[in-house]
Formats: structure tokens, sequence, C-alpha cells
């Protein structure tokens, strides 16, 4: 019982912990900064530069939205836009209702629209987030091999390898787990059957539902060019996310080689990551103030560029989010309520 009080202190002081380990890296990132430089910067920005941010925001999740259509296509033809929008409703619900709530919001805007089951729904986000992990994890070494950065212990080189290993891993698990749920856990007297006859009638009737239309939206396309299309565009997604930093970049003044901008993608994926986990607030920023500093960015210019794409894709999901979910007279009060009612009637 010791053990237990003393595990739950620890994770209600973790948020303080959290937000002094923050701002002390934020403080040594930024231990050279110099205010008038940093103005200087901003006062000679290339604005037409700056608007290719959101642009490319925009572009990165139209690709996400095309590869999605083609997940969904086995159960349903559905047109690229209303996904994007879909996606871009997600995201503000995300941003505004933690905990994962973005996929689940998504997932009800399409099965409300195309009448599918949203659980359905939902495990085509699970396909297209999984390819997204492996590919993601196959193009750090291609960083790694390409980029050279001052590592003297190796260290970063390390952690990196180590990271897209475990990611490469882990999605390679989940993806074969998605498969083998399809194909045998929901046969007569399979293990997942077994496992929840003992449920009260009133809750084993809607468990079976659920798990039976998650099943069904475990799909891949007959078509080779769809399969082909699906990959493809996750790898051209993580190119999109590529270009954030380019053009921010290039309207500061800082232009950097291009294998560069493909490792800072993945090392603020990992930092994203990482951050989030430990509850670090500002994890980004430090992660792309250091990753930039790597390549002699002065960190006037990497506070600057950091800011334009936070900025650029907070605008970005806010503005298509909050018009897509205009369009189809939906509030965020009645997507969180409808969204957990229409799970449990699957």
């Amino acid at each position: 019982m010791t053990e237990i009080a003393a595990g739950s202190r620890w994770r209600r002081r973790w948020p303080w912990l959290g937000a002094l380990v923050g701002i002390a890296a934020l403080a040594w990132v930024l231990r050279r900064f110099d205010l008038d430089s940093f103005r200087t910067v901003l006062a000679g920005a290339d604005v037409r530069l700056l608007l290719l941010v959101p642009l490319a925001i925009a572009g990165e999740q139209l690709v996400r939205a095309w590869k999605w259509r083609q997940i969904l296509y086995p159960m349903r033809s559905i047109g690229t836009l209303h996904l994007f929008g879909a996606i871009m409703a997600g995201y503000l619900a995300g941003l505004l209702i933690p905990f994962g709530f973005s996929a689940l919001a998504r997932a009800w805007l399409v099965a409300r629209r195309e009448s599918l089951a949203m659980s359905a729904v939902l495990a085509t986000v699970a396909i297209d987030r999984v390819t997204d992990g492996i590919i993601f994890a196959l193009l750090v070494p291609v960083a790694l091999l390409l980029v050279v950065f001052p590592d003297p212990t190796g260290d970063i080189r390390a952690g990196l390898t180590w990271a897209a290993s475990g990611s490469f891993v882990l999605f390679a698990v989940l993806l074969l787990a998605l498969s083998l749920y399809k194909r045998r856990t929901l046969r007569p007297g399979g293990w997942f059957m077994r496992s929840i006859e003992r449920l009260p009638a009133r809750v084993l009737g809607p468990v079976k539902r659920v798990a039976a239309s998650f099943a069904t939206g475990i799909v891949w396309p007959r078509e080779f060019w769809r399969g082909f299309g699906i990959v493809a565009a996750s790898v051209t997604i993580k190119l999109f996310a590529a270009t954030h930093f380019l053009w921010a970049g290039l309207a500061f003044g800082a232009g950097l080689q291009t294998a560069q901008y493909l490792f800072l993608m993945v090392f603020l994926g990992f930092v994203h990551i990482a951050g989030a986990f430990a509850k670090i607030p500002g994890s980004f920023v430090i992660g792309a103030i250091f990753a930039l500093g790597l390549f002699d960015v002065g960190e006037e210019k990497a506070l600057a560029m950091v800011l334009v794409v936070q900025a650029s894709n907070l605008l970005t999901v806010a503005s298509i989010g909050a018009l897509a979910l205009w369009r189809q007279g939906v509030v965020l009060a009645d997507l969180r309520e409808a969204g957990a009612q229409r799970v449990r009637s699957d």
C-alpha cells in the first residue's frame, strides 16, 4: 500500500516536474538568445514564403485524405475532399478534447455521413496510422545515412536507431495483430469470443457488434495500384512534413541541405512522442531549436522558424476544421456525445 501511495503522489507531482524540466531545457537551448537579433529576424521575413507553410500543412493532409480514401474503398467510395474535412475537423477536436479524441472524431464524422459503423471506420484510421508508423521508422536510417551532424558520443544516432527499431517492431506487430484479429478472433470458439462470453447479457451483445464491425473495417484494397498508392502516400506525407521547416527557414534566410530537412522530420517526430509521454510542455520547440542548432542555425532564426510552423499548424487546423464542422452542422459538444453513443450502438 505504501508503494501504491508513493506512486500516486509521484503521478500527481509529475506535471510540475515536467514543466520544470521543460523550462530548464528551453532556457538551455536559448542560452545565447538575443532579443534584438530576434526582432531583426522577424522584421526581415519573406511573407510570401511564410504563406507556403500552411499550404504545405494543408497539402500534407490532403494527401492523407487521398490515402484514407484508398483504405476505405473496399467499404465505400468516399470523396477525398470530404475525408480531408473530416481529418482536419478531427485534429481540431483533438486540440480541444485530449486523450486521442482526434481519431474518434474523424471516424464519427465519416460514419455519420456515409451511414457506416463507426468502429469499422475507426479500424481504417488504425490502418492509416500503422502504415504511417512503419514508413516513418524506415525513413530514420535513410536520414541517418545521408546527414552529418556533430555527435561526438554517438548518443543521438544510437538513440534514433533504437527508437526507429522499436517503432518498426511495434507497428509491424500491430499490423500483424490487426490481420490476425480479422481472420481468427471472431470465429465461433475463438479466443476472443471465449473471453467475452462471461460478460453480462446486456453488455455481451453490444461488445460483439462493435468487435464484428471493427473487424469489417480491417481492409486492404484488392487493386495493386491502390495498395501501392497507400504506401506511396505515406512516404509523400512525410516528405510534405519535412517541407514545413524548409519554407519557414527560407523565409528567414536559413537554408539547409535537402537531407537535413528529412532528419528534422524524424528527429522531431520522436521528440514529440517522448515529450507527450513525459508530459514536458514545449518539447517540440525545445527539440526543434536543438536540432536546428546542429546545422548551425542561430537560436533567433530557429525560434522564429518553429513558432511559424506551430502557428501555421494551429491556424490551418482551426480554420479548415471549423469550416468542415460548420458545413456538417456539428458542434464539438455534439461530436463528443454522438461519438460515444455511436461506438456503443455499433
